[in-house]
């Protein structure tokens, strides 16, 4: 680590030297990836990921990335399908009592106490609260390595989206309600959030 009048700069292998890492809060706010599993035995899971963002157009493909193999992992192996649920405010307490760490056998939803509603196509329930849902098919899961190819124990899974869900109410002469729908997002340290707000709306067109 060294820092100048400009600049700290730190290797993150040899540990950033700060109160809190500040990867996370650097890169962020960071839409969240509130999954909805189902294991091969039927098993119901509910859990948030921070690393999570859409990749591609068409087809429209997103994903997240799980620090290690947790249950979200392994159920999308079993089964090849997961649903994406968009986290909002009126749901935020609700969003976090899901990322507790508690056995296979805890529903979630249950837990947290959130409805399963079932989805159209895939086998995998929704949360009939969130007021947009994706539900998504298996494309690939990925083993992050490190430049230098060693493995790590995290997991990308990426998923076509196959059918979506929006609640009619945001969707304002058939446009999204981007900044009406009370969307939140993971904004770094241990507790941070941020929420989209028409306040923290400015527009700016791509070049011709």
């Amino acid at each position: 680590m060294s820092s100048d009048e400009n600049s700290y700069f730190y290797e993150p292998a040899k540990g950033h030297g700060l109160p809190h890492d500040p990867f996370n809060a650097i890169v962020g706010p960071r839409p969240i990836g509130w999954v909805s599993t189902k294991s091969a035995a039927g098993l119901l899971n509910l859990a948030p990921y921070s690393f999570f963002n859409a990749f591609n157009y068409t087809p429209p493909i997103i994903g997240f990335s799980s620090t290690s193999a947790k249950d979200s992992v392994r159920n999308v192996r079993e089964t090849g399908e997961f649903v994406w649920n968009l986290a909002t405010k009126d749901v935020a307490e609700q969003m976090n009592a899901t990322s507790a760490s508690v056995s296979p056998e805890t529903d979630e939803f249950a837990l947290s106490g959130l409805t399963p509603i079932a989805s159209t196509i895939v086998a995998v329930p929704r949360v009939a609260e969130a007021r947009v849902s994706f539900e998504c098919k298996l494309t690939e899961i990925v083993a992050l390595k490190s430049y230098s190819g060693a493995a790590t124990p995290a997991f990308l899974v990426l998923g076509e989206v196959v059918g979506v869900h929006i609640r009619q109410s945001l969707l304002k002469d058939g446009v999204f309600d981007t900044f009406g729908a009370g969307i939140i997002l993971r904004a770094g340290g241990p507790s941070a959030y941020a929420l989209i707000t028409p306040e923290s709306r400015f527009d700016m067109r791509r070049p011709a």
